[in-house]
Order: structure tokens, then C-alpha cells, then sequence
């Protein structure tokens, strides 16, 4: 897994690009990134592509000078961390984490 910054020089946007490995996706078919930019929305997730390799990959622009909890869906039903992100927080679901992406 990683995560790729680009830092817009005309504007306060980070395009933050989400990579997820074969290995990672755990044999998943369909990955969606859901987070704090996507206020959680199982409904409206942001679907990652497949790639021909089996890694899924996503690029979203978001705010400069903000940090945003994440995490990514596989198949609908497993949660999984990203093992690259910025920090980790606890859900308030019990011992739960997030992934943090901090621009």
C-alpha cells in the first residue's frame, strides 16, 4: 500500500493517490476508499481501479493543510488499514483504527 502526494503550487489541493498491492487487496475483486472526505459513505464510496496487475489504485484531489481518517473496503465486507498512512487514531469503535493522511 502507499500513498503518493502532489502538491498544487495554483491552488490549496494535495492530490493524494491511494495504492493498494495484489497482496494487500487479499484477493479482493472490488476496493473502495471510504474517510472523513467521503463523510464515511458506504452508499457513494470512491471505487478504486483494478489494474492489470491486481493492484488497485485511486487519485483524489483534497484540502492543503488538513488531515483526513480513512480506510479502504474490500469486497463490501473486510475493513482494512492502509500499512503507509501518515498515523493511525482510534475509531471510537472500540479498538478499532484509521488510517491518516495528513497534507
Amino acid at each position: 500500500m502507499s500513498l503518493k502526494k502532489q502538491y498544487l503550487k495554483s491552488k490549496p489541493v494535495c492530490k493524494v493517490t491511494f495504492s493498494m498491492d495484489k497482496e494487500a487487496a487479499l484477493g479482493a475483486e472490488k476496493v473502495e476508499l471510504l474517510g472523513e472526505f467521503n463523510n464515511w459513505n458506504t452508499a457513494e464510496p470512491i471505487i478504486m481501479k483494478k489494474l492489470k496487475n491486481g493492484s488497485f489504485k485511486v487519485t483524489i484531489d483534497l484540502p492543503s493543510a488538513q488531515e483526513f481518517q480513512f480506510k479502504y473496503l474490500l469486497d463490501g465486507e473486510k475493513w482494512v488499514n492502509d500499512d503507509s498512512a501518515d498515523n493511525y487514531v482510534n475509531s471510537g469503535l472500540g479498538a478499532e483504527e484509521n488510517s491518516v493522511v495528513t497534507l
